[in-house]
């Protein structure tokens, strides 16, 4: 795919002038947002219904008339001669069939309940749903611009805006020269995070392409004194060797074809045919590596093994193959493991093995982990040094949005004061120190992965990927990388993989952020007292079992205590205080109470998912040791509260969890063991696979209800249902 540089930019002045002419330059997110948590959300029980209707009818007619006004004079087709028996009939049948679809949507999982407590799943902001449902009348499609003039316009937008929350440097539009970063809209997660491996597959390879051309074809010959810095000299392309072409430094790679265009006046368009034919994406994978790469190991990606599924698939695709995705073991907390990264880079280097890219996971879809990205970059600057460099992506897909709580100012927002004791109020408590520093860097790395369908609580389908660099997205619609100094882009969907995708997308969270700016005062509102819920609802959970109950919780995030190493009977200690102190207490009375807010800000997830699991004892009061009876348990408890597609079992189930697998292979079996230890478990060879419940709490009012906290009503019925299931396991035992 080629495109002329020339008819981009013509396109773009037409596009530019259209919009002017439309008044849609207006549209913008240079804007404060609103304030009301209430007013966001159509609620647990529909309160805002009545609103929300107003506002769905007023998209309606506001279509209806645009459909209209539509050279007016053109004739009607549904006229009363059309309007005759099978006409009302058949508007019948549809009103019919829609009734009983909106009977079967019953059956529905009911996310917006504050008992759905599984999934990173919950309700969608209002504005979402009205921006998404009134841009999906027009059917734009975002795949190019003249299918949807204005939902491109918005995805833009967003992309900026997603660029801002993020940490990227969005510089002014009259500054040419800085780097600008630049972000799009994807179905999901799993097509970001597949962009962003193919642009560093390309960006890793591009080098050696372009050395080619610059040797081989005569319109790039003035260029072959082009010089690039590696390892601090200024180094002559043509003459590094293939690992040193494989390492250069990714801004300068992403610089190189303006560097030519400036310095040896050859022309963008020109570069582009000349490194196109030696391409990775022309010549294909065994081409390439049999004339360029065969002295070279097999190019390899690295990442957490906790992973989302959707590394290695994508690692297939690209070809670049399952196995060349390596695994780095994880600790504890289910983080990265540093010195495990560590080994695996020392082998890349002393193998002379490329690395395309490192995975560093900001909000694990398991556990809510971070890892250490500081430590990862800190790392990458050794690297570099030493002459290997590779790209730093973040899948932040789950917890991208978290970074909304760093932005902002807190003084801004609105003073809570003591006038009605009776309302109760939920802080939007801060990310811990090790989880803010690690937010802190996302302005380092070359992408990010973040889904405004998960924690910016927006309609599927709503990905998104942003780039730190805007020319690196260039690198996968088969362009020469440059940097383009306009104001609007083309085609959006010339920089992705998507054919069709959904102009509908944009315009949701376009109006979602244009109420619920992505800072403190709106995302890092909700996503603050979600992780405050979470604290709660995790110090509820690790608590509810007491020493005469014939089953115990063990949390896979640790209470400080146990962290520490202290002693069973400080570990008890720590357990009845957050009892106490922390679940016994109203908000209001908790936030009070500096030792006990101290403390819950400790306990938990590094994010607002926390996991769990369960033993029972014997009639006897004996701890059971066996992991088969324990996953046994664990499953039927999960099943008392999981869904099926049937509107009664629906209504019936009053609390809503998950659960997972601990897997040796993919944790580690020395995270497993701890974990069976700590359930009171005989590890055995080889070691099993272990079940485990989570929870994700993403309703930010879950503690201040009309009635106050409800978190006490989810423990009862937990418990409840829990002393059944024992009773159950207790008689197998028996047998």
């Amino acid at each position: 795919m080629k495109h002329s540089t020339a008819n981009q930019d013509r396109f773009k002045l037409l596009l530019e002038n259209y919009l002017d002419r439309r008044g849609l330059k207006r549209l913008n997110l240079e804007t404060p947002g609103t304030n009301s948590l209430a007013a966001w959300f159509l609620g647990p029980k529909a309160e805002n219904r009545e609103f929300f209707k107003k506002l769905l009818s007023m998209g309606v007619d506001a279509h209806c008339r645009d459909r209209k006004d539509y050279f007016p004079g053109d004739p009607k087709y549904i006229t009363d001669y059309r309007k005759d028996e099978e006409y009302v009939a058949s508007l019948e049948k549809l009103e019919l069939d829609f009734n009983e679809l909106l009977d079967e949507l019953i059956g529905s999982v009911p996310f917006f309940s504050y008992r759905y407590q599984a999934h990173m799943n919950w309700d969608l902001t209002m504005p979402g749903l009205l921006g998404y449902f009134s841009a999906m009348l027009y059917n734009q499609n975002n795949v190019a611009t003249e299918a949807s003039p204005v939902t491109s316009q918005l995805e833009s937008i967003v992309g900026n805006d997603l660029c801002k929350m993020l940490g990227f440097d969005v510089p002014p539009v009259d500054d040419t020269e800085a780097i600008r970063p630049w972000g799009h809209i994807t179905c999901d997660g799993s097509i970001a995070n597949f962009e962003g491996m193919w642009a560093a597959r390309n960006l890793k390879f591009y080098p050696i392409s372009l050395a080619k051309a610059v040797k081989n074809d005569f319109r790039m010959a003035n260029a072959k004194g082009l010089t690039v810095e590696y390892l601090g000299k200024p180094e002559v392309l043509i003459n590094l060797d293939t690992w040193s072409l494989l390492n250069l430094n990714v801004d300068i790679v992403l610089g190189i074809t303006e560097k030519i265009v400036n310095e040896y006046h050859i022309s963008s368009d020109v570069i582009s045919n000349a490194v196109e034919q030696y391409l990775i994406q022309s010549m294909g994978f065994i081409k390439f590596n049999r004339e360029y790469l065969a002295d070279i190991p097999q190019p390899v990606v690295i990442g957490t093994s906790t992973k989302h599924y959707s590394w290695p698939k994508n690692a297939a695709a690209l070809g670049i193959g399952k196995n060349n995705f390596i695994d780095i073991s994880v600790d504890e907390d289910a983080r990265m493991s540093i010195p495990d990264l560590r080994i695996k880079l020392d082998a890349c280097f002393e193998q002379k093995q490329p690395v395309i890219m490192v995975v560093v996971v900001l909000g694990s879809t398991e556990q809510s982990a971070v890892d250490p990205l500081e430590e990862v970059l800190k790392l990458r600057d050794e690297y570099r040094r030493m002459g290997m460099e590779f790209v730093v992506h973040v899948d932040s897909a789950w917890g991208g949005y978290f970074a909304s709580i760093l932005r902002g100012k807190a003084e801004d927002l609105p003073t809570i004061t003591d006038n009605d004791p009776d309302k109760q109020y939920t802080p939007a408590l801060a990310m811990s120190d090790y989880v803010t520093r690690q937010y802190e860097c996302l302005p380092k790395v070359e992408t990010i992965t973040i889904d405004p369908h998960k924690a910016g609580y927006i309609p599927y389908p709503a990905g998104a990927l942003c780039y730190r660099n805007k020319s690196m997205r260039n690198l996968i619609a088969f362009l020469a990388p440059e940097v383009y100094h306009g104001s609007l882009d083309a085609n959006m969907g010339v920089f992705g993989i998507e054919g069709s995708k959904p102009g509908a997308a944009a315009a949701a969270v376009y109006l979602s952020h244009k109420t619920i700016r992505p800072d403190v005062s709106g995302y890092g509102k909700i996503l603050g007292q979600a992780l405050f819920n979470s604290k709660r609802f995790f110090s509820a959970v690790i608590t509810m079992a007491d020493e005469k109950d014939p089953f115990i919780v063990v949390p896979v995030q640790q209470i400080p205590a146990e962290k520490e190493q202290l002693p069973p009977e400080e570990i008890e200690k720590q357990l009845q205080y957050i009892k106490t102190h922390i679940v016994a207490k109203q908000n209001n009375e908790l936030i009070r109470d500096e030792k006990a807010m101290a403390l819950l800000k400790e306990l938990g997830s590094d994010q607002i998912i926390i996991t769990y699991g369960f033993n029972f004892k014997s009639k006897q009061g004996n701890l059971n040791t066996d992991p088969v009876k324990a996953n046994e348990f664990n499953q039927k408890i999960f099943e008392k509260f999981s869904l099926s597609p049937d509107s009664d079992r629906v209504k019936e189930t009053p609390l809503i969890i998950t659960t997972s697998e601990f897997d040796p292979n993919v944790y580690g079996e020395t995270f497993v063991n701890n974990y069976m230890r700590r359930l009171g478990l005989n590890t055995t060879e080889p070691t099993p696979t272990m079940k485990f419940i989570s929870s994700t709490t993403m309703c930010p009012w879950l503690t201040a209800t009309e009635k106050g906290n409800f978190i006490p009503t989810l423990i009862d019925v937990y418990k409840k249902s829990l002393l059944d299931i024992v009773k159950e396991m207790q008689g197998k035992s028996n047998e």
